[in-house]
């Protein structure tokens, strides 16, 4: 079917943010770093700490009503996701949920077995991941082109051999912006008897993904990137979970959702998950007059996300790419990127993004974890680059805001 276009007015109407008074009339460039909440995000969390903050699952009806929220967080996103229900776990953060698979699969692994890892993560997805060196296994990395940011997937097949376990890479940089072919490495993966790990925080924000489409053994994401609260969402297929030792309490052994979580579910966050579905099936309802089922849902939308986002940052990847005072990282096809577009202006980025700030932009600078790409790009840590990222939500005018703010202060 054809999509429609993205009725920005209905969306923004779904973000408090844009009724705030101490934000009117800033425009908001720094998405990357943290997505607004949705108003069904924030109706969760207050109808948790309000009706149900009490012990879930106790014989009581507080207690169930509260454990049959956090159980339907899992339900939905799995749905939505296209993976199963015991496949998703929620956890305080993406790095502390990479640290925890890493400290997993160590115990299965022999000394001189071998892991593939990048330079173009942030290195939440890498550190865990390389430290391992340290403890008998060999890490190898699959290098970025250093021109051009991008990762070639010819060069991660040249580096896989028969002792080669898993291969962490991501979706798409949080600098470079580039989508990498997800579904293409891991099938690649899968045919080597590799173990795929996709670190999709970057890509994620953009319109949750079809896991089961892409094929990853594990997929991580930050839900308050992705109009949620503050936990990192993980998708481990089934037989991959089975395989791993307990990180758990001992008793909690066979209950899936905590064997890979020591630390113990929030569990009113859990519940406000539910919020980033809501919000994603209020968006459908408002787009499409139809039924779909919940991974049709969120394949539409995520199209929906997409092509309102690629629309705004063609304009603004054209501005830049004739500029001879700034430098794009990464591509400069609003086609085969995300629109968090790092760039490398002639005066320091941190005074840019301070300049910028009296224009009411909000933007950052600094090496945003992600030191491994511009240390492999040739480029100062301090002060780092200028970023700018945007989500679904952004309008046209606020685009033109920041064009006329670069214009000022570059």
């Amino acid at each position: 079917m054809s999509s429609p276009e993205l009725n920005l007015d209905f969306v923004r109407s779904q973000f408090p943010a844009f009724t705030e008074q101490s934000l009117d009339g800033w425009a908001f460039f720094e998405n990357a770093g943290g997505s607004y909440a949705s108003r069904q995000t924030i109706d969760r969390l207050n109808r948790f700490y309000t009706e149900t903050k009490v012990q879930p699952y106790a014989p009581y009806p507080a207690a169930a009503a509260g454990g049959q929220q956090m159980d339907d967080a899992y339900v939905r996103l799995a749905a939505i996701m296209n993976v199963g229900t015991d496949e998703v776990h929620i956890g305080p953060s993406t790095s502390q949920n990479t640290y925890v698979l890493a400290h997993a699969f160590r115990a299965l692994w022999e000394d001189g077995d071998e892991i593939i890892v990048t330079n173009q993560d942030h290195e939440a997805n890498s550190g865990a991941w390389r430290r391992l060196g340290d403890r008998g296994i060999t890490v190898k990395e699959w290098a970025l082109n250093p021109a051009t940011g991008m990762l070639d997937p010819a060069d991660l097949q040249n580096l896989i051999t028969d002792r080669t376990k898993l291969a962490a890479f991501p979706h798409c940089s949080n600098i470079i912006g580039h989508e990498n072919p997800v579904a293409e490495i891991c099938a690649m993966l899968a045919d080597a008897g590799v173990i795929s790990a996709v670190d999709g925080v970057s890509a994620a924000p953009h319109g949750l993904p079809d896991v089961g489409a892409l094929g990853a053994d594990i997929y991580l994401f930050s839900a308050y990137k992705t109009w949620g609260p503050h936990q990192g969402v993980m998708t481990v297929r089934r037989s991959v979970c089975d395989s791993l030792p307990n990180q758990s309490h001992y008793f909690n052994d066979g209950e899936i959702t905590k064997r890979l979580v020591p630390a113990g579910p929030d569990h009113a966050q859990v519940a406000a998950m539910n919020g980033v579905v809501d919000y994603l099936d209020a968006v459908h309802e408002a787009h499409f007059d139809d039924g779909a089922p919940p991974d049709e849902r969120g394949r539409r939308v995520h199209d929906l996300f997409r092509a309102h986002e690629a629309q705004l940052l063609a304009p603004l990847l054209d501005f830049l790419s004739q500029r001879s005072d700034v430098r794009i990282l990464g591509p400069a096809d609003a086609s085969i990127r995300v629109p968090t577009v790092a760039v490398m202006p002639n005066k320091n980025p941190m005074e840019v993004a301070v300049a910028l700030a009296d224009h009411k932009v909000m933007a950052g600078a600094g090496n945003f974890y992600a030191v491994r790409v511009l240390e492999a790009m040739d480029i100062a840590l301090d002060p780092g680059v200028l970023r700018l990222s945007f989500v679904h939500y952004t309008s046209a005018d606020e685009i033109e805001q920041l064009m006329n703010a670069l214009d000022a202060t570059l």
